[in-house]
């Protein structure tokens, strides 16, 4: 049979990675860019696992053949669609009896694919053990209140072609109360670190990088303890623009792609009631809920920013060490141009040996 580790796997340039586990093992952590074909569906999955406890492994394997049987030849076809003729690897939890089967099952029909040694749980552990060694020396750290625009910031600096670590983007939430508006419900740690893993290798080669000044846990995620650090010491710049520049970044950002959706006042309201459990001031509490019943959703976030985010970050540049550059502009192109001069000065540009 043949075979694959974690480590050949990472010299693969565009291979298609096919994971059979059930769905709900894929949801709860995946390789990135793997497709899901599973060999059991999750009631299938709990069914054998049920056999197994109460009568035993030749009992289950039975259970298992049967299931499997019928699925097949549709299966097979599902992979050699998606692999289009490009290197395929196969995988499962450990690299056990299910990747096994399925690449038997590939050999016979013709199409040449290779089991992941280990299975998810081997690149898991692989991509923990190196991630602490991977970062680039120095980080540039953006720093805002909310609305700045930090997040497209760092979306325009990319495009620029910078090296950049979007670290909202791995967590799957915008790092506040109202972080998974539009989204899902956030990446769980695995998702992040498997992310996290695939953007440090995309900035193999530089000598630093760009982030945000995200707080250490971004919705369910944590950041790793060497990226905290990173973040400390970095290069900081502070960015700053007005209340109303702000207010209308989160309305765009938040309230005007999602405003007519079903879900949207339910999840905005859900935000603010954990909100209100941490204000005291009664009359301030009742203007945030006549503006939200009232949809007037400017009015909400001028509030909201005013005084219950603004406040809490006032002490956020203390965590850090050294000085910090301050920004002042009015849009989010102006925002740009400034930072990549910032970069360029001499003072900088030795730092980050760009």
């Amino acid at each position: 049979m043949r075979e694959i580790t974690i480590e050949e796997l990472q010299t693969l340039k565009n291979p298609v990675i096919i994971d059979i586990r059930a769905p709900i093992e894929f949801k709860d952590g995946s390789i990135p860019g793997a497709i899901n074909i599973p060999l059991f569906s999750n009631e299938e999955r709990e069914e054998i696992g049920t056999v197994y406890k109460q009568q035993g492994q030749a009992a289950a394997k039975w259970l298992a053949m049967e299931k499997v049987s019928p699925k097949i030849p549709e299966m097979l076809n599902q992979i050699k669609q998606a692999a289009n003729g490009e290197e395929l690897i196969v995988h499962c939890w450990r690299g056990g009896m299910r990747s096994k089967a399925v690449v038997t099952f590939l050999e016979f029909a013709g199409i040449h694919g290779r089991r992941l040694v280990g299975g998810y749980r081997a690149y898991r552990q692989n991509i923990l053990r190196h991630i602490p060694s991977m970062y680039p020396e120095k980080a540039v750290v953006l720093h805002g209140l909310t609305g700045v625009g930090k997040t497209e910031i760092l979306k325009r600096l990319k495009l620029e072609g910078f090296p950049i670590l979007d670290l909202e983007d791995m967590a799957g939430h915008r790092g506040s109360m109202f972080g998974t508006i539009g989204l899902e419900d956030g990446h769980n740690q695995k998702t992040f670190d498997s992310l996290l893993y695939k953007g440090l290798k995309e900035l193999q080669g530089w000598n630093y990088f760009i982030m945000e000044a995200e707080s250490k846990r971004i919705g369910k995620a944590v950041q790793p303890e060497e990226l905290v650090e990173k973040k400390r010491t970095g290069i900081h710049i502070h960015l700053h623009t007005s209340l109303e520049n702000r207010v209308q970044h989160l309305v765009n950002e938040y309230v005007n792609p999602y405003k007519h959706q079903p879900w949207f006042f339910e999840k905005i309201s859900n935000g603010v009631e954990k909100i209100l459990r941490r204000i005291k001031d009664h009359e301030l509490k009742q203007q945030i809920i006549s503006n939200l019943e009232n949809g007037n959703y400017p009015k909400l976030i001028e509030i909201l920013l005013e005084h219950y985010y603004d406040p809490r970050y006032d002490h956020k540049r203390q965590e850090y060490e050294g000085e910090f550059i301050d920004i002042y502009t009015d849009t989010i192109e102006d925002a740009v141009h400034k930072i990549l001069i910032e970069l360029k000065k001499p003072s900088n540009e030795k730092a980050l040996l760009i």
